[in-house]
């Protein structure tokens, strides 16, 4: 074998994309495609009334106005996953909320759709809509469990933990409305051809996109093939499958023409899903030594009328420290808002409030942040009762301790200054469940010219899978990673799992690994059998092979080539490898963050974040410093900015654009240091690699609110924390 896994390989993707040369969903080019456009509801709730499209239909263009009248009926997918809602638009005239398309104007342009879209006159007979997550608290209910994960959850005695404790904290907190925003909008194209749908879309899941329509459509999954080989970006807000993918396939067969629905970035706020409004309430208790005796942590989280599925999973409340005495609940409370979904990282807003609470904690205690997590670390997992595979949580905090200076830190709030302002430092921990789906399948066809092409039916949404999947190939084969080619993003390669949750590596991996493995062992087979070969009659079990050359462990010198066993054979080598056994880990890491706050204007900048991360072994050493890095501007905006806006009585968003919602920049970014512990999870089957993407997406959000505090000695527990809150 060849040892690339691991090594900080560029992108294989990088010239494609920095070229234009990459086809994302949009860029796809069908010869007499027409447009789409979406007529979205102005209000939240009620029915509509009248809808009249006769101005629309005599537009210059426009091929068909499909309303409620006259789209073709279509089946509601059943299940939360991969279609989160329980109804298609466009079948009644019933109104859930608002940015509910009430109509699809198909035209020969984009601008001709866009105008006849203007056209469309409705007229509702409304009623008032609940929107404000905070007047309906008393409205809150317990849901059935949705994802796997418990509703409600106990273990030990919570009663006889708070008896236990000699200091407690009881603290409320609440994290406002987001959206994904990806610099991609969705996108669907959909072609038919007779029986056959070929859909073009950015998807985070192709298979379930393809058995989402098979479904909606009535048609068989074999008849339906998705397209998605490259991402502008997802973040959760492309893993289901969202109704104007649905409704562009059932246009083109209504119109008998390929149909591309682009969303606009307006439309994206009501329709590929967000981060639901929270009110958590935790109560954490301690003896004096700083073991922690219990916790209770109540979440309620915003639902629509129509669904009840809850995303904010309290993981970390039950995962991460070592609380012998522990509840925890999540609640919902129904809102004529539209269905709220996975956003990365969707354990990101209760693990806010636990690492602020237990920075709370540590001032009552005055036990240092960081050696109150040590003391309270735990290296079996509580709620099964099993040891971790590998857990070096502590290792993260006292290397990350090292690299920021945290022993440099005066733990006395606004005693940090400097001529910009307050200075403060905090720290959180990271972590994040990854895997847990079922495993992925992969082809490997080897050619008469040496080289490799395999194919897994997966997605890269910006993390690296190309790449990493080619040094997994070239690993599993024994070649040059030049000698490798990965395909991914089509429902007719082998399936794989949604990319989501962290799941591409601990469950796409091993299928591609093993796939890679039986193709080399096949050719080996074939050259101990083989006449002609140097290595005719040795033993299988003793060739090895590395750099695309076969030989006798011992003997490089006698050797044979693949190129030179897949001539003699005379055709190329395929092996189908079938789904391989997936893993569910849990990655961990610590953050330490520096920022400054301006003691007159209340403004924050954020001057440098560190994190030490424990993703089991790295495969990528590059494309995971990436995600680290990804994961602390992500949640710079998170913290201090970004905020989705809903009127009240309208139930509407008032800022559907990145004018009014505020993303991070450059100028908003500090310097990020980055380190692995980089040691294996032997319980892995993904080459001892556990999920990791979205586990630096978790953590920062805490360590910039603990350092205001830090700066300031104003404890802010509502996010984002702008200067008004801090003035």
């Amino acid at each position: 074998m060849s040892k690339v896994v691991g090594k900080p390989l560029r992108r294989v993707d990088a010239r494609a994309k920095v070229t234009g040369a990459a086809q994302y969903a949009a860029d796809a080019r069908v010869p007499g495609a027409a447009h789409g456009f979406l007529v979205m509801s102005t209000v939240a709730r009620g029915r509509i009334s009248r809808i009249d499209v006769r101005a629309a239909e005599a537009a210059p263009g426009v091929l068909a106005v499909l309303t409620h009248r006259t789209m073709p009926r279509l089946r509601t997918p059943p299940g939360e996953v991969p279609y989160f809602k329980s109804f298609v638009p466009l079948q009644d005239d019933r109104i859930h909320h608002a940015g509910q398309p009430v109509a699809l104007v198909v035209a020969g342009t984009l601008e001709q759709a866009q105008e006849a879209a203007t056209l469309v006159e409705v007229r509702y007979d409304s009623e008032r809509p609940r929107a404000a997550l905070l007047d309906a608290l008393d409205e809150a209910y317990v849901p059935p469990d949705s994802h796997d994960e418990p509703s409600e959850y106990t273990r030990g005695d919570v009663a006889a933990g708070r008896e236990q404790a000699e200091v407690t904290v009881d603290v409320t907190y609440t994290t406002v409305t987001q959206h994904h925003n990806p610099m991609e909008p969705s996108v669907t194209l959909a072609v038919w051809d007779g029986a056959d749908l070929t859909v073009h879309e950015s998807a985070q899941g192709i298979g379930f996109t393809r058995s989402t329509l098979a479904e909606a459509l009535d048609v068989p999954p074999r008849n339906v093939r998705v397209l998605s080989p490259y991402l502008g970006g997802g973040f959760g807000g492309k893993g289901p499958v969202w109704p104007h993918t649905l409704l562009t396939a059932a246009a083109a067969r209504e119109v008998g023409r390929p149909v591309k629905l682009v969303l606009s970035r307006a439309h994206t706020y009501s329709s590929t899903g967000h981060r639901a409004e929270t009110h958590q309430r935790l109560a954490l208790g301690a003896r004096r030594d700083g073991r922690l005796t219990f916790a209770e942590h109540t979440t309620t989280e915003q639902v629509s009328r129509t669904e009840q599925s809850l995303h904010a999973a309290n993981k970390a409340t039950r995962l991460l420290y070592g609380i012998p005495n522990l509840r925890t609940v999540q609640r919902a409370v129904r809102l004529d808002l539209p269905t709220g979904s996975f956003m990365r990282s969707p354990e990101a807003t209760t693990s806010h409030v636990l690492e602020c609470a237990l920075d709370e904690l540590s001032c009552e205690l005055g036990v240092d942040p960081v050696e109150l997590r040590l003391r309270n670390d735990t290296r079996v997992d509580l709620v099964t009762g099993e040891p971790f595979g590998s857990r070096y949580l502590a290792e993260c905090f006292r290397r990350g301790a090292e690299l920021f200076g945290w022993d440099r830190r005066d733990p006395e709030p606004r005693s940090m200054r400097d001529e910009d302002g307050l200075v403060g430092w905090g720290v959180a921990a990271a972590a994040h469940t990854g895997g847990g789906f079922p495993g992925g399948a992969a082809r490997v066809t080897l050619s008469e010219d040496g080289t490799a092409l395999v194919q897994s039916g997966t997605q890269d949404i910006g993390t690296g899978t190309y790449t990493v999947m080619t040094q997994v190939s070239a690993d599993g084969l024994g070649v040059p990673t030049d000698a490798v080619r990965f395909e991914l993003g089509d429902t007719r390669f082998p399936g794989a799992p949604l990319s989501a949750g962290s799941a591409t590596v601990p469950c796409t991996v091993p299928g591609v690994f093993a796939a890679c493995a039986t193709a080399r062992d096949t050719v080996v087979g074939m050259a101990v059998r083989d006449p002609e070969s140097p290595l005719h009659g040795r033993d299988p079990g003793r060739i090895t092979v590395r750099d695309g050359r076969l030989f006798v462990t011992g003997d490089p010198g006698r050797y044979d080539t693949y190129r030179a066993v897949v001539r003699r054979h005379g055709e190329p080598v395929v092996v189908n490898s079938p789904p391989q056994d997936s893993f569910s880990g849990y990655s961990t890491g610590a953050v330490f963050a520096e920022v400054c706050v301006h003691p007159r204007l209340g403004t924050v900048r954020v001057r440098r974040v560190t994190g030490v991360f424990d993703p089991g072994t790295v495969l990528n050493h590059r494309t995971a410093r990436s995600q680290a890095i990804g994961g602390a501007i992500w949640n710079i905006g998170f913290t201090l900015t970004e905020h989705t806006l809903i009127d009240a009585h309208a139930g509407r968003v008032v800022n559907p654009n990145l004018s009014g919602y505020l993303v991070p920049v450059n100028a908003d970014v500090p310097r990020v240091e980055v380190e692995f512990i980089d040691k294996p999870d032997p319980t892995s089957p993904a080459l001892n690699a556990r999920g990791f993407g979205e586990t630096p997406s978790t953590g920062v959000t805490a360590a910039l609110a603990n350092a205001v505090y830090h700066a300031t000695g104003r404890r802010i527990r509502e996010l984002p924390l702008t200067p008004d809150k801090l003035l």
